[in-house]
C-alpha cells in the first residue's frame, strides 16, 4: 500500500484484497481495490473554502405533483432544507422542470452565492413553485449542465427530483443529454410517490455518479434532502479517477464499484496513455469505497510471478500537465501447484460477487413476478434470501420480506406473498444495487 498526500486535501489511501495464486494455466485474476479518503472537511468540520462547490436543485413541477398536494408541499419544504444546509460560498441555483426547465432562483442564467440573504431569497422564491405541465427530464439535466458550466468551483453536483415518468421526451434525448452531462457533474436523483420508472431515476444517477432512492411519503422528504446536500458539502475533490495499468499481454474483463453501490464502470475508461485507462470515481470527501478488478493474464507455468496490474488513483492534470498521483496499489499473478493455494478464494471477493449475484437476483425476481411467471419469482428471490441471509445484508433480507414470506432464509424457501404495496416492491429494486462491507477479520 502507498500514500501520497495532497495538500489541504482528504489523504487517500489503497488496500488490493486478493489470492495472487493461480493453477498452472489459470488466467483470471479478480481483486478488490479498497479506496479510502480520510481528513476531509467531513471529518475536521471545517468549513469547504468559498466557491469550490456549484449546487443546482431542479425539483419536478409537473402536474402529477398535485395529487396529492402533499407532494408540491414536500417539494418545497424539501428544496429550503436543502438551501438551508449549503455552506456560505457554495454556487447554487434552483430549477422547476415540467416538460420545459425554469430557472426559480436567482434567474438570467446565473448561479447565487449562498449567505443569509441569498438563502432567504431563494427560499421565498420557492413560494412560488405550482404544478402545471408534463415531464421532460432532459431539458432540466440541460439546464442544469449549462448553469453549472458558468461555475469555476471544483465540486460541481445536481440534485434532481421527480414523482413521475419521462413522458414528453423520447429515451434517446435523455440518453443523449446524461452522455452528454457525463464527467462534467454529478447527480442524486430522487423519485417521490410510486408512479415513477426505478430504471429511469436509476438510471439518471448511475450515468451521473450520484445516487439513486425513493422516497415514498413526501413527509420524508426534507429529511433526505438535507442529508443529500451534507454530503455534498462534505466533498473535497472532484474528478478523481482510478486509473488502471496492464502490462502487455494482459487484458482488463471489468472495473466494477461495488461498494457502497455496484456500479459497472468498464464502458466509461479513458485512455490515459500507453496500456493505461481511467475509470470515473467522481467527488470525494471523507469516505470508503471499493472496486472488483477482473484481468486475464497470459499463460504461465508453476514457478513464475509478474505484476498483473497497477491501480492508482489520480487526479487527471489540465491539458498537457501530468495527473496527481493519490494512490496506489498492486495486483499480483503467482502460478503455484498448491491445490490448496490456488483452488481459495478471496473473503472480500467472494463477499462481492455474492452482492452482484444478490442484486442481480433481486432485479429478475421482480421482473418475473411483474410477468406472472410464479415459478421463475419464486426461485430468484429465494436465491436473493439466502444471499441475504449468508451475507448478513440485513436491511436487503428485510425489504425482501416485505414481497415474498421466508419459510428458510438459510435454504432460500420463500412463498410469493399475494398482494405488496407498490412502495415496498419499488423501494426493494431502487436499494438491490446497495451493498454491505465485508466483515473484515
Amino acid at each position: 500500500m502507498a500514500n501520497f498526500a495532497k495538500p489541504s486535501a482528504p489523504r487517500f489511501s489503497v488496500e488490493v484484497y486478493q489470492n495472487e495464486f493461480l493453477p498452472e494455466g489459470g488466467r483470471d485474476v479478480h481483486a478488490i481495490v479498497t479506496v479510502t479518503a480520510t481528513g476531509g472537511a467531513s471529518a475536521t468540520r471545517t468549513a469547504v473554502a468559498d466557491g469550490t462547490a456549484a449546487v443546482v436543485l431542479m425539483v419536478d413541477c409537473s402536474g402529477s405533483m398535485e395529487y396529492p398536494p402533499e407532494k408540491m408541499r414536500g417539494a418545497r419544504e424539501a428544496t429550503a432544507a436543502a438551501i438551508d444546509t449549503l455552506r456560505d460560498g457554495t454556487a447554487f441555483a434552483v430549477v422547476a422542470g415540467t416538460h420545459v426547465a425554469k430557472e426559480v432562483y436567482p434567474g438570467q442564467g446565473r448561479l447565487a452565492v449562498a449567505d443569509a440573504t441569498t438563502r432567504n431569497q431563494a427560499k421565498e422564491a420557492l413560494r412560488g413553485l405550482s404544478s402545471g405541465g408534463g415531464t421532460a427530464i432532459g431539458t432540466w439535466l440541460r439546464l442544469a449542465d449549462g448553469l453549472l458550466r458558468g461555475s469555476t468551483a471544483a465540486i460541481r453536483h445536481g440534485i434532481l427530483l421527480t414523482d413521475g415518468r419521462n413522458e414528453h421526451e423520447e429515451p434517446a434525448v435523455l440518453r443523449a443529454t446524461l452522455d452528454a452531462c457525463a464527467g462534467r457533474f454529478t447527480c442524486d436523483a430522487r423519485g417521490v410517490g410510486t408512479d415513477w420508472d426505478v430504471k429511469e431515476v436509476t438510471g439518471i444517477a448511475h450515468a451521473l455518479l450520484g445516487s439513486a432512492d425513493i422516497v415514498a411519503d413526501p413527509a420524508h422528504l426534507a429529511e433526505d434532502f438535507t442529508r443529500m446536500m451534507e454530503n455534498v458539502m462534505g466533498k473535497e475533490v472532484a474528478d478523481v479517477a482510478l486509473r488502471l495499468w496492464t502490462p502487455v499481454g494482459v487484458e482488463i474483463q471489468y472495473v466494477k464499484q461495488v461498494a457502497p453501490v455496484l456500479q459497472d464502470l468498464s464502458g466509461r475508461r479513458t485512455e490515459a496513455g500507453p496500456r493505461a485507462g481511467d475509470y470515473p470515481t467522481g467527488s470525494w470527501g471523507d469516505e470508503s469505497r471499493e472496486y472488483h478488478v477482473c484481468v486475464r493474464v497470459p499463460t504461465a507455468t508453476v514457478g513464475q510471478e509478474m505484476l498483473a496490474a497497477r491501480t492508482t488513483l489520480v487526479l487527471p492534470g489540465a491539458a498537457g500537465e501530468p495527473a496527481t498521483v493519490l494512490a496506489q496499489g498492486l495486483v499480483r499473478a503467482v502460478w503455484t501447484n498448491d491445490l490448496a493455494a490456488s483452488t481459495a478464494i478471496n473473503a472480500q471477493v467472494a463477499h462481492y460477487t455474492g452482492q452482484a449475484e444478490l442484486a442481480e437476483a433481486i432485479q429478475q425476481g421482480l421482473e418475473a413476478r411483474k410477468m406472472g411467471d410464479v415459478g421463475g419469482a419464486t426461485a430468484k428471490l429465494g436465491r436473493a434470501v439466502q444471499l441475504a441471509s449468508s451475507s448478513g445484508n440485513a436491511d436487503t433480507a428485510r425489504l425482501l420480506s416485505k414481497v415474498v414470506d421466508v419459510v428458510d432464509a438459510v435454504a432460500g424457501t420463500v412463498r410469493l406473498k399475494a398482494k405488496v404495496a407498490d412502495a415496498d416492491e419499488m423501494t426493494l429494486d431502487t436499494r438491490s444495487t446497495q451493498t454491505v462491507r465485508v466483515k473484515k477479520t
